[in-house]
């Protein structure tokens, strides 16, 4: 399964991107949050999922894993497939999907292109729990560009730490480009 794409951007549409990575052209489904928040820089990563069915193999990327766990518990509702999934992530972010599925907006959720009355309410019958257990930040301190702070947050992570603690140890100790390495040590010592 590939998880995540590294490697230069070569054609970028708002719903769709190449990455070549490694002399081979990937070709990946977006939605417009993702195409936001990923700049014109050159050096790209993107988080994707691969949907296998019986005529293609897709790639859907994402610019966060939290826009690609949504993406998930999206396709996982029946009668949401990836396409409508996408419509979604590009018409709200992950966030506000969240807020809007824990406080049963059937609304907020029904006024997304495709999506009817008895879709939305499945979707907040189906993913109420699940949403309650995720995290979602609507000030993402963690773009494209800042490849560090989003290493070091990994690491802290992995070392155990809360995210949103880790999150806020780093948003501290940050002063702009500083390494990884730095940012961990920092990091800790408020932890």
């Amino acid at each position: 399964m590939i998880v995540q794409l590294q490697g230069r951007l070569i054609e970028k549409n708002p719903t769709d991107l190449v990455i070549d990575c490694g002399g081979i052209g990937y070709g990946v489904k977006i939605s417009l949050n993702t195409f936001s928040n990923l700049g014109d820089d050159e050096a790209v990563r993107v988080y994707t999922k691969l949907i296998v069915r019986e005529d293609a193999h897709l790639l859907y990327g994402f610019a966060s894993k939290e826009e690609r766990e949504m993406f998930e518990h999206l396709i996982s509702v029946s009668g949401i497939g990836p396409n409508t999934a996408m419509i979604m992530l590009s018409s709200m972010l992950p966030d506000d999907i969240a807020q809007a599925i824990q406080n049963e907006d059937v609304r907020t959720i029904q006024s997304i292109k495709g999506i009817g009355a008895k879709t939305a309410q499945r979707v907040i019958v189906d993913l109420k729990d699940k949403m309650l257990k995720m995290t979602f930040s609507s000030e993402n301190i963690f773009t494209q560009n800042n490849t560090n702070r989003f290493d070091a947050l990994t690491a802290l992570i992995s070392l155990g730490f809360d995210k949103k603690s880790a999150e806020k140890a780093i948003e501290k100790v940050s002063s702009g480009e500083d390494s990884v390495e730095f940012l961990i040590k920092e990091a800790l010592k408020i932890l």
